[in-house]
């Protein structure tokens, strides 16, 4: 693998921390480029994450997590250059899916491979890409994946689901089922 395969990350402030350094650092790991943009951001510039935790409360907490760092600039991308979408969760998708260029980023990877986790699926459903098709996400997306056309995938936190191209998960626990249903969908081969 050569870093000329790459990938986009589409992130926003309060982006889940785990949901997109993980991936970010685990991509880049096996060799894959991966850019990470933001509306209205250039390369250099930072978002603001949240870390989401299970304690027993009816919903997750949330707590200031870290500055990540954009390598790439929103307004530069083109989406013929990459193979694939990352869609991490936390609480930017629910205002990204306002910004129209947005929307059309993530329609162009309609067909091609797309990773969502969380609430990623907002912009999934937002996007009008997952009419008829599984997706997992996390249980307060479930209304947005049904109104979408989407069957919603209630499997445990730690298991994502693969329909066709597309990758999806309820959480960060899932990081290990999700990240290797993605390669997998990427054509990756990874091996001990």
């Amino acid at each position: 693998m050569t870093d000329d395969v790459k990938l986009l990350m589409l992130a926003g402030d309060y982006v889940e921390d785990y949901e997109i350094m993980v991936p970010y650092q685990a991509l880049l790991m096996v060799g894959y480029k991966v850019d990470v943009i933001c509306p209205g951001k250039k390369a250099g510039d930072k978002v603001l994450t949240a870390i989401h935790d299970f304690e027993g409360a009816q919903t997750y907490s949330e707590k200031p997590g870290h500055a990540f760092v954009l390598n790439a600039d929103f307004d530069a991308i083109d989406t013929d250059e990459y193979l694939g979408l990352i869609i991490p969760g936390g609480r930017a998708p629910e205002y990204l899916r306002l910004n129209a260029r947005v929307l059309e980023i993530v329609k162009a990877f309609a067909d091609r491979p797309i990773a969502a986790i969380c609430h990623g699926a907002q912009l999934l459903a937002a996007a009008g890409i997952i009419k008829g098709r599984e997706v997992s996400a996390y249980p307060a997306c479930r209304p947005d994946v049904e109104l979408a056309g989407g069957t919603y995938a209630d499997i445990p936190v730690t298991e994502a689901v693969t329909d066709g191209e597309l990758v999806t998960a309820p959480a960060w626990p899932a990081h290990p089922a999700w990240l290797a249903q993605f390669l997998k969908v990427l054509g990756a081969n990874v091996s001990i």
